[in-house]
Order: C-alpha cells, then structure tokens, then sequence
C-alpha cells in the first residue's frame, strides 16, 4: 500500500501544548534532530530590502500574541521575533491546507471541484491576476481534471497537495527559490514541494546528496526523512516546473501548460520583489535564470544533485552557506537548513 503524504496537518493533530513544547525545546542546528528549532527566521517583509508588506513587526506581534508584555519590536528578542514569524507561517500553512481538504471532501473528488480553486494562499491569488483565466491556463485545467477523473492511472501529488509550494510559502515570505522539474512519480512520493517527500517514505537519491552538502558545508546532521516543509515555512519556496505527473510516468504532464504557469510565478517573484536567492541546479533549472533580472536577485548554479551529476559540481557548490552569507548581508535572517 501507499505511504499516504503527510503534510502540516498532520503536525497540527498533536495537542497544542505538545507542538509548544516541540517548538520552545528545539536544539541548535547542529544537533542530530528533527524537531523544529527554536530560532526560525524572520518573513521577507521584516526587510524592505527583501521585498514584502508594510506591516511592521509591532503589528504582527500584537495581532499574534494579543497577551505578550512586548509592547515595540525592540521588546523583543531576535529569537522571539523569529519564533513569532514562523508560528505565523505555520498557521497560514495550516489553514490553506485544510481550505484544501475541505473543498475536496465537499465536493467528493477534485473532479467536482475547479483546480484552480485550489490555490488557496492569497498572497499568490493577488500576485497573479488573471493568470487562472488565460486559455493555456484553462486547456491545463481541463487536461489535469480529466486525468484525474479517469481514475486508471493515479495523477499525483495528492490533489489537495497541487499547489503546496505556494500555499504553504506565501509570497511575501519568499526568501530563497529552489527549482525542480516534475513532481516524483512513485507512489506515496510527491507531496507538491520539490525534492520532498512525507516522512515514512525512502529518501530519494537527489535528496541525500543534498544532504551530504548541507553536513559538508554547514555541518548539518543527515536526517532519517525526506520532508522539507520547515524549509518552505522559513521562506524557501520548493517549486517544480510541472505540479502533476501520472504514477510511474515521469514528465507525463510536461509540456501541457505548467511550465507557463510556473514561468509566471518565477517572473512574478523576479518584478515584485528584490533580493531572492535563486538556486538552479541543473540544466533544466537554470534555463530559468532567462526569468530572472540578476541586477535585482542572486542567481547560484551548480549541477543537479542528482547521482549521475552530483560529482560535476553539485558537491562543493556551498550554496547553502553562500544563501545565508547573502541574507544575513542584506540584513535577512538566514535560513536554518537543519531538519
């Protein structure tokens, strides 16, 4: 059977007291863990230079924690500051997940239901006007429905999981992109982040070479799952080219209009925003760098982590410490790569 695609709910299902306690006792990064830690970075839009709201940090901190002493930001500590943005991210994680769910458990199947109704994260919706109505947009649409509606071969990642990259990173968060190609096709796998997979189920290949970076350039301890979704949550958008993919059948969706939509996306983040880290590793990646004005962003390319190339430049590539060297720079806090 499956591994099912466990996702933020299911982090959400423990008892609140329970997810404080994880929170509030996580270990540096250097531990051997896979509890959150204690110090999570700050939202994009704690920094003009980063680009995001006008929200000041007092807001959020009141709006957040309505009973805490703090009164201005120089109340607070960096570590609570941080450990307030990433509850926040947790939250807005949670909710656009579950809106998900709900539409689909309404509605009986994804069939019943529009897949552009599906991006939930409004951040992205305001970002991308029109986008949905397009006519490749709606050729896509009409394609993935009835692929899904067939039901003889299963189209993964999990529908409610389509649009996780976005719903679970919104674009003011957006700190760091790293690009993909299609979701993984084997069962159980895809879980709509690129390179992740739920816990329970066996860590691709590309994924451990990005671990054996991370211990070689940060000192990271290697980790037992696959699941990247504390990455997302600190603004590490994780974005395949290609949201769908039949069982088995890699790129089976390629070509169909996503890569459009993923463009968009790209190009969005590019015009909006200033200072993102964008990390293509590949070939396949870095013909998106034509997206992207590197006059206003940091482009880093290296070769694919994966086993056939991870030895031509993956390996060595640092780029893990260089993003954080930049970030911290532009006054940013970085992001804690442990899992």
């Amino acid at each position: 059977m499956a591994a099912s695609a466990k996702t933020l709910l299911d982090f959400f299902k423990e008892p609140s007291a329970k997810r404080v306690k994880r929170i509030a006792s996580s270990p540096p990064p250097t531990a051997a863990v896979t509890k959150l830690s204690a110090v999570f970075s700050t939202s994009s839009s704690s920094s003009p230079t980063a680009g995001g709201d006008n929200r000041s940090q007092n807001e959020a901190a009141q709006s957040e924690a309505p009973n805490s002493i703090p009164a201005t930001t120089d109340d607070l500590t960096k570590e609570q500051k941080s450990r307030m943005e990433f509850n926040k991210a947790l939250a807005r994680a949670k909710r656009n997940l579950k809106l998900c769910s709900d539409k689909i458990s309404k509605c009986g199947s994804v069939g019943h239901v529009k897949l552009e109704e599906l991006l939930v994260e409004e951040t992205w919706r305001q970002k991308l006007p029109g986008e949905f109505d397009k006519p490749y947009a709606q050729k896509l649409f009409k394609f993935v429905e009835s692929e899904i509606q067939k039901g003889d071969v299963p189209v993964y990642p999990p529908h409610h999981l389509i649009f996780n990259a976005l719903n679970a990173t919104s674009f003011d968060s957006v700190k760091v992109v790293i690009i993909g190609q299609d979701p993984y096709h084997g069962p159980g796998q895809a879980m709509g982040l690129s390179f992740s997979v739920p816990e329970g189920v066996k860590v691709p290949s590309s994924l451990i070479n990005i671990y054996k970076e991370l211990q070689q350039d940060l000192g990271c301890s290697i980790p037992k799952h696959g699941n990247l979704e504390r990455w997302a949550l600190q603004g590490v958008l994780l974005l395949n080219a290609v949201l769908t993919v039949k069982q088995h059948q890699a790129n089976s969706h390629a070509k169909k209009g996503w890569e459009q939509f993923t463009d968009a996306v790209i190009k969005t983040l590019s015009k909006e925003k200033v200072g993102v880290i964008f990390l293509l590793w590949g070939n396949y990646a870095q013909a998106k760098a034509r997206l992207i004005d590197e006059t206003k962003h940091y482009v880093l390319k290296s070769a694919h982590p994966s086993g056939l190339s991870a030895n031509r430049g993956f390996f060595g590539c640092r780029h893990f410490s260089k993003t954080n060297q930049i970030l911290e720079k532009m006054g940013v806090s970085p992001i804690d790569w442990q899992l």
